[in-house]
């Protein structure tokens, strides 16, 4: 695949974000760039990668393989995760994932016939305090069960971007990418984190409030203080006397035997 005239500019941004020399950094953002474009990171998405920042294929493949976000197969619109982990899974997780599994006839990492919908099970969403969760393209929906897992889908199916129970709106997953290499949401700021905070999120701020406690004042141009260097151990007074060689460290080989005649 040709890559368009934008996403190459945009690589050059990406690249530009970091020191000379140092352009292998920008491999993560690079990677959601082009899966921006494919709604995957395909073998091109590869090639195009390791060309721009005079990497092997097999780097940055390595690369993409590890983080479960890269896809390395096409992925709908909508990928659809159920967190599966222990705390999820026993509220209700696993119900809610085997129910869209059923309705949507597609099993884990696959996706629709309609190239529309991807599902998986997630191994943990880190929110185990607004158990059981799901994400639609990373944004959360709280305490789910199969029947509002399923009402989630089928409006997805019919057009519509229900809204997060936490965060901004819905967008799709190669809107998604782009956010995520380092770009802002073109959609303008009445959509972006509109959606309410959750009651476990405040919970530590509301206790702060009650009992009056405030982290100490700080101002951001204070620079770091180093490190006072430690110095060197002194030399010895005097050198050890080195081990005495008058006895063997081990025993000797012991003598053999004569053969009997």
């Amino acid at each position: 695949m040709v890559f368009s005239e934008l996403t190459r500019d945009r690589a050059r941004q990406i690249i530009a974000r970091y020191p000379e020399g140092r352009s292998r950094s920008a491999l993560l953002p690079l990677l959601h760039l082009v899966q921006s474009e494919e709604g995957y990171v395909s073998p091109d998405g590869i090639s195009f990668c390791a060309e721009v920042l005079g990497l092997t294929k097999a780097e940055v493949g390595a690369v993409a393989t590890f983080y479960t976000m890269y896809k390395r197969k096409p992925t709908g619109d909508w990928l659809v995760s159920v967190c599966t982990n222990t705390m999820c899974g026993v509220l209700g997780g696993d119900k809610a994932y085997q129910a869209l599994s059923d309705y949507l006839d597609v099993g884990h990492d696959e996706t629709t016939a309609d190239g529309k919908i991807t599902l998986e099970h997630a191994e943990c969403l880190a929110a185990c305090d607004y158990a059981p969760v799901m994400t639609v393209n990373y944004e959360f929906f709280d305490q789910v069960n199969a029947d509002s897992a399923l009402t989630l889908v089928k409006q997805l199916q019919n057009g519509e971007r229900p809204q997060p129970t936490r965060g901004t709106r819905l967008c799709t997953l190669k809107e998604m990418a782009v956010q995520l290499a380092g770009f802002a949401d073109d959609r303008g700021d009445d959509v972006i984190a509109d959606g309410p905070a959750g009651g476990p999120t405040l919970a530590g701020n509301r206790l702060a409030e009650r009992f009056g406690i405030a982290v100490p004042g700080f101002d951001p141009a204070t620079p770091i203080a180093k490190k006072a260097e430690t110095p060197p151990p002194a030399a010895p007074a005097s050198t050890p006397k080195p081990a005495s060689d008058a006895k063997p460290a081990g025993d000797g080989p012991l003598p053999q035997k004569e053969a009997k005649a």
